[in-house]
Formats: structure tokens, C-alpha cells, sequence
């Protein structure tokens, strides 16, 4: 394919994952939200009946249970929010592995369950907490927490891509020598600081727990609500299982997401003509990405979504 259709095929596809990213964001999909609320209602009437075959020990309860748990999770993540916005974002500002975005889409799914399960049974047993109380946490403080953290985050990556704007430029007028300090001093054989790849790595393990903590925040809904009937029917096991099941739904929606996002951005980049124009791209990216998801998650805190 001649280089010139590649590029734009590739800054198309990046503007289209953008595009359909903002406008789900700020409401423009509000019709299809509409039909996974009414979906979701329609789970907690299932949700009812399969804890009734539950407690009344038909076979095969549990797992009925687990499945639709896990439809729910996958209509829940179809919806606006918070987890879908920043895994696409940095995914389309921060040149990063398509698998470790998957596997940090997967984690923060399965530790947005878990936070789940200990807001409400440790809020029901430790603290006396009631049903009401719980849903006001999950839907109140823990919402407004999450949006302004992922907003956080978002200016974050706007604040490192501006600081990578100098050296993405100085970058390509380097010497092979500059970087002789990488490795061990040529004069006594010891390393004076970390290698590159070092720094690197414990930035990337700090952006993916920052990732991670900015997802997991904010817990499902139908999670909390699973949790608090499980706990008053005497069926902790089943709830924590049936949480866990609407974390892998969820992570199936963000790790597409994560996969359009980088196969995107990795097209538009591969496009690019020259390794020169390609590196000063990435911070271009790095700041449209950033003040994008900082604007739609307080657009959606604003709509309180």
C-alpha cells in the first residue's frame, strides 16, 4: 500500500476512535444508553429469578447466575463511562504495548469488582451500613472521586506531552554518543544513574497502577446492588462470584476499546513519513488525547454519568 494512503488511512482511523470516543462521552449516544438502561432494569427482574432458583437450590443456579451477571457486565460497559474514556484516551495519547493496555483494561475491571465487594461487605459487616447509605457512596462520593481523577490524569498527560515537545524535536539532532551515560562509566565501570529502559519501566508500572486506581474507584452499580441482595439472602459467595463475572463483561468492552485506541494511533504513526515527523507527532497526540478525556469526565461529572 503506497505510504501516502497509509497515513491517512491511519490519522482517518486515529480522528474516527477519537471522534466516536468524545461524542459517547458527551451524550451524543444517549438513544443507545437508553436502551442499555432499559436492558439493565430488565437484568435486575433476571437478577430476581436466578436468585430465587438460587437459594432454592436448583441445579445450575449458580452458573445461570454468573452468565447473566456477565451479560450484564458487557451491556453496563456499553454505556458511558469513566473506565472506557481513560483506557481509550491514553491509549490513543501514550504510545504503549497493545497487550499491557489489554492486561491493564482486564486488572482494572477485575479491581473495580473487588472494591465492590469490599465497600459493601465491609460496609455491611464492619460498619453497620445501610443498603441506601452504600448506593450513596457508590454513586455519590465515589463517582465525583473517579471523574476527577481521570480528569487528573488526563491533564497529566497533557502536562508530559508538552514536557516531550523539546525532546522529541532535540531528539533527532542527537549523536550516538550522547548516550554513553545508559551504560557503565567507561572510567570506573560503575553506572552513575538508571538506563533508559529502566526509567521507562517505572514510569510504565506507575501510569498503569495510576490507570488501574482511576477505573477501579468508581464500582458498578449493578455490582453494588448484586452484592447488597447476595449479603441479605445469605449468598456472599454467589455475589462475590457474580461481581467478579460483571468485571470480565466489563473488561471485554475496554479491551476492545484498548485495541482500537493503539491499532489506531499505531497506524497513524507507522504512516507518518520519517522516524523524525513520527516522534514529534507523539506528543501532538499525548495533548489532544489528555485535554480530551479531562474535558468529557467532567462533562459526564457535570451530567453525573
Amino acid at each position: 500500500m503506497p505510504a501516502g494512503l497509509t497515513r491517512w488511512l491511519g490519522l482517518g482511523a486515529l480522528a474516527l476512535a477519537a471522534g466516536l470516543l468524545a461524542a459517547w462521552a458527551f451524550g451524543a449516544f444517549d438513544a443507545l444508553a437508553a436502551q442499555g438502561l432499559a436492558a439493565q432494569r430488565a437484568f435486575r427482574d433476571d437478577l430476581a429469578g436466578a436468585l430465587r432458583a438460587l437459594r432454592g437450590g436448583q441445579a445450575g443456579a449458580l452458573w445461570g447466575l454468573v452468565a447473566l451477571s456477565f451479560g450484564y457486565g458487557v451491556l453496563h460497559a456499553a454505556g458511558p463511562g469513566h473506565g472506557k474514556l481513560l483506557i481509550g484516551g491514553y491509549g490513543a495519547g501514550r504510545r504503549v504495548a497493545l497487550v499491557r493496555l489489554v492486561v491493564i483494561a482486564v486488572i482494572s475491571s477485575l479491581a473495580q469488582a473487588t472494591v465492590a465487594i469490599v465497600l459493601v461487605y465491609g460496609g455491611l459487616g464492619l460498619f453497620g451500613l445501610t443498603r441506601d447509605a452504600i448506593g450513596a457512596v457508590g454513586d455519590g462520593t465515589m463517582m465525583v472521586a473517579g471523574h476527577l481523577m481521570v480528569a487528573a490524569i488526563g491533564l497529566w498527560l497533557v502536562w508530559r506531552s508538552l514536557r516531550a515537545l523539546p525532546r522529541a524535536h532535540d531528539h533527532d539532532h542527537d549523536h550516538p554518543q550522547h548516550h554513553h551515560h545508559d551504560g557503565p562509566c567507561t572510567t570506573c565501570g560503575h553506572r552513575h544513574g538508571p538506563t533508559l529502559d529502566e526509567v521507562q519501566a517505572a514510569t510504565s508500572w506507575r501510569e498503569g497502577a495510576a490507570l488501574v486506581a482511576g477505573i477501579a474507584i468508581r464500582p458498578c452499580t449493578g455490582a453494588l446492588m448484586l452484592l447488597v441482595l447476595c449479603w441479605q439472602l445469605g449468598l456472599v459467595w454467589a455475589g462475590i462470584a457474580g461481581a467478579y463475572a460483571m468485571g470480565l463483561g466489563t473488561a471485554l468492552i475496554t479491551g476492545g476499546v484498548a485495541i482500537l485506541s493503539v491499532t489506531a494511533r499505531e497506524g497513524a504513526f507507522a504512516g507518518l513519513p520519517g522516524l523524525a515527523r513520527a516522534r514529534a507527532a507523539l506528543p501532538v497526540l499525548g495533548i489532544v488525547a489528555g485535554l480530551l478525556i479531562t474535558a468529557a469526565a467532567l462533562a459526564m461529572l457535570a451530567r453525573g454519568v
